[in-house]
């Protein structure tokens, strides 16, 4: 999983690297973290704590399962620098604060 701020970063990255350096060129995997509803939904009670949750896992889940937890994203730390910014507790006050933001504006 990826926030997509930090997946902005790692295109603006791989655009600015200095095209001499890479070893691989074009293909680079990019991974930040990797988490359950459940973890997600516990990591937002920590800022609402009256907040619940219900679903049901769609039928194509078990394709999302049979992937790995994470990928080997390796190649662009070392050639490139990346490194996400966020982890599930930072991306998770980010979309409350902008959410937060959105509500008082009425816009959702």
């Amino acid at each position: 999983m990826m926030y997509m701020p930090d997946c902005l970063k790692a295109t603006i990255m791989l655009m600015k690297a200095d095209f001499n350096k890479l070893k691989h060129h074009s293909d680079f995997n990019v991974g930040a973290m990797s988490f359950s509803v459940k973890e997600l939904a516990e990591n937002i009670k920590k800022y609402i704590p009256h907040f619940e949750i219900s679903y049901e896992p769609d039928f194509r889940q078990a394709i999302a399962d049979s992937w790995p937890n994470s990928i080997d994203d390796s190649a662009a730390r070392e050639e490139w620098g990346w490194k996400p910014d966020y982890d599930l507790d930072a991306m998770t006050r980010d979309m409350l604060q902008v959410l937060g933001e959105k509500h008082k504006a009425g816009l959702i």
